[in-house]
């Protein structure tokens, strides 16, 4: 159980990928507290295809400031696997000497996972939060200035239609059915953003944030038998 909760932390709770990053920017879709820029209709002809999440996380800008978020995240993340260790451990004494116990040690240790299972979730939920909200201020931040890029690039380009391709955008509930690899522009976006920001990318051991989050559920200590 242990190993599992740690990977579930790692990728949803502390990865750098933000899937409410995943709204469309052209169509003036954002993600919660993103607000996103302003961007006029271009009169080119050539279709193009951009994964708006992919070129925020991937830029080195993205990447510096979302590594450096886990970074600092990182104690609450310890803090996490500390509580669920010790919940753990409260469980498996109850499985293994629950039939020993008198009537009234059974339910205090009962008691005791019940409150500590409670006060894990709310703080696994209180770290999401803060990690959702400090994600979308970095988001925000840089979608704000990669807009203005975007918009020239897809000027100087001929480009006069845009398609998101990020994750919770896609085909069937997205507007892309299928598209290939010549019409997507979202490393030539991270190239004009880079060169713009004068940002250096990241070491060479960083690796870039991952594109999806983890969708596996939480694992959580078995519930208690009722009495």
């Amino acid at each position: 159980m242990t190993s599992k909760l740690v990977r579930f932390l790692m990728a949803a709770t502390f990865a750098c990928s933000a899937t409410a990053l995943a709204q469309t920017a052209s169509d003036n879709a954002a993600p919660a507290g993103v607000a996103p820029p302003a961007l006029t209709i271009n009169t080119g002809t050539k279709i193009g295809v951009i994964n708006i999440q992919g070129a925020i996380e991937g830029c080195n800008e993205g990447r510096r400031d979302f590594e450096a978020l886990a970074k600092r995240l990182e104690p609450k993340q310890a803090e996490l696997k500390n509580m669920n260790d010790e919940l753990e451990s409260l469980q498996k004494q109850l499985t293994a000497q629950g039939d020993k116990l008198s009537a009234d040690a059974h339910d205090n240790l009962v008691r005791q996972i019940d409150t500590k299972k409670k006060t894990f979730d709310r703080t696994m939920q209180d770290a999401r939060d803060d990690f959702q909200a400090q994600q979308n201020e970095i988001a925000q931040k840089i979608l704000v200035k990669m807009g203005p890029i975007l918009q020239k690039f897809a000027q100087d380009n001929g480009y006069g239609m845009l398609f998101d391709e990020s994750p919770q955008s896609q085909w069937p509930q997205g507007p892309i059915v299928m598209a290939g690899e010549k019409f997507d522009i979202t490393k030539a976006v991270i190239d004009a953003y880079n060169l713009q920001s004068g940002v250096a990318a990241p070491a060479a051991a960083s690796k870039p944030a991952p594109s999806h989050p983890s969708s596996s559920p939480a694992s959580k200590p078995a519930t208690p038998p009722k009495q």
